[in-house]
């Protein structure tokens, strides 16, 4: 069987909030995953992970070291993975609500 050579991207943000946050996939080994998902011809020759550094609110003073402890982990773990760093925008965007006239 041929391989196809795979290239996986991930928004680190979508995947927590939209499926890790509130349950025990908290330390998901993204290679095992994809490994997993994908037809086994895939090749996985790079991960692209891409996140924002986040910081501790007062509530949880231990959540920006828990991200930094699993980003090490999955760089020590998945040789393929390559970590893209961002910023998160905090401040609300407020636009003007367009109605359009019937004609």
């Amino acid at each position: 069987m041929e391989k196809v050579r795979t290239f996986i991207y991930i928004d680190g943000f979508n995947l927590y909030y939209g499926s890790v946050k509130g349950t025990l996939l908290k330390w998901l080994d993204l290679k095992k995953f994809f490994q997993i998902v994908l037809h086994p011809k895939h090749s996985i020759l790079s991960i692209k992970y891409f996140t924002a550094l986040v910081s501790s609110p007062p509530h949880d003073p231990q959540k920006s070291t828990r991200q930094q402890i699993y980003l090490r982990a999955l760089k020590a773990h998945i040789p393929e993975i390559e970590i893209y760093y961002g910023h998160f925008l905090s401040n609300p965007i407020r636009a003007p609500l367009v109605n359009p006239t019937a004609t």
